[in-house]
């Protein structure tokens, strides 16, 4: 009796360990992201040429949005609306998709992962997807399906989706992840930048090098894509698939709203970085969609560099730490259930 006490207390000990290891990685990805979009709300939509003039160097507030240091945009929001679904649908249920659904529908009424109580930024391809869910149509309808939609507004759902790589096989994590796209952003293009991004990001999450992991991540998926509806696509991903990318001069980097833009621009900051912090900077003094940039390239560099890297004043002044720790705890335990 003594001896299956202590089997049992050792077991328990070793689930409370991986559930402590897990949610620091969670944290590190979750974080990064968020904290890399706080940096980049202030100075959102501002050009390269004024950014290279005045850099930002550090967590600031109010500009463009108005909003206190450490806030982070509708990029971070949406992406917690996710990694939050996942915290009570599995993965591969169908009806994540309508978690999903509902918690963007609660976000976009001030409800759910606001940080500070309300929405203040939406972009317009979300938001028409919206509409129609709110309209009570399906999550499997409600997307844009035009060649003009591939806005990046549901490659920054995706990050999330890297914690459950173990759990079933590749093909049927990206056809999640293609589903979650098509929520807001249904076209094919949308699609693949998602599946790209984790992909590379799965690298990243087991310790490879941000060089071999884009080699590597690349390698995984494209044969994924060799295949209607996606096939006629690849030649918008050539940057990417090409395997030079950080080969790319800056002004060759693009750093507006559409998804392979800033796919390309997220990849080729966290290439030609040594940092979190580096990475990040980089990501924000491109311009232009600064918040997007930033998030998705923290999110990849809190993922290889942990939250040892992220500058601790960052974290204390990002909004709702705690909220975000905690969402942390809930998905490793999901995880891991």
């Amino acid at each position: 009796m003594i001896t299956n006490r202590l089997h049992h207390g050792a077991a328990n000990t070793m689930e409370r360990v991986q559930a402590q290891l897990l949610a620091g990685k969670i944290l590190s990805g979750l974080l990064g992201f968020c904290i890399g979009d706080a940096l980049g709300v202030p100075v959102e939509f501002s050009p390269r040429s004024q950014l290279q003039k005045i850099p930002v160097t550090g967590m600031q507030g109010y500009g463009t949005h108005n909003q206190p240091p450490g806030t982070w945009s509708d990029e971070s929001s949406l992406m917690f609306c996710v990694a939050d679904a996942l915290c009570w649908q599995d993965v591969q249920s169908d009806a994540l998709l309508d978690e999903t659904a509902n918690l963007l529908s609660r976000w976009y009424e001030g409800q759910v992962w606001t940080p500070h109580g309300q929405r203040f930024d939406i972009g317009f391809t979300t938001a028409k997807a919206i509409a129609h869910l709110r309209e009570g149509i399906s999550p499997q309808l409600s997307g844009e399906t035009e060649e003009m939609s591939n806005g990046n507004g549901s490659l920054v759902r995706t990050l999330p989706f890297v914690f459950f790589h173990h759990l079933l096989p590749f093909p049927e994590l990206l056809d999640r992840i293609h589903k979650i796209s098509q929520i807001t952003h249904a076209h094919p293009r949308s699609q693949m930048a998602c599946g790209f991004y984790v992909s590379i990001a799965i690298d990243l999450l087991r310790g490879y090098d941000p060089k071999i992991a884009y080699l590597q991540g690349i390698a995984r998926i494209e044969p994924f894509y060799w295949h209607p509806p996606y096939n006629d696509q690849l030649s918008q991903f050539q940057n990417i698939i090409g395997g030079n990318l950080a080969e790319l001069s800056q002004a060759e980097i693009h750093s507006g709203g559409y998804t392979v833009h800033t796919l390309e621009a997220v990849l080729w900051c966290l290439l030609n970085s040594s940092s979190y912090t580096e990475t990040v900077l980089k990501a924000v003094n491109l311009g232009e969609s600064t918040d997007t940039i930033a998030a998705l390239a923290g999110g990849l560099a809190g993922l290889y560099y942990g939250v040892k890297d992220i500058p601790a004043d960052w974290m204390q002044k990002i909004a709702r730490f705690y909220d975000i720790l905690a969402l942390s705890e809930r998905l490793a335990k999901k995880i891991l259930s």
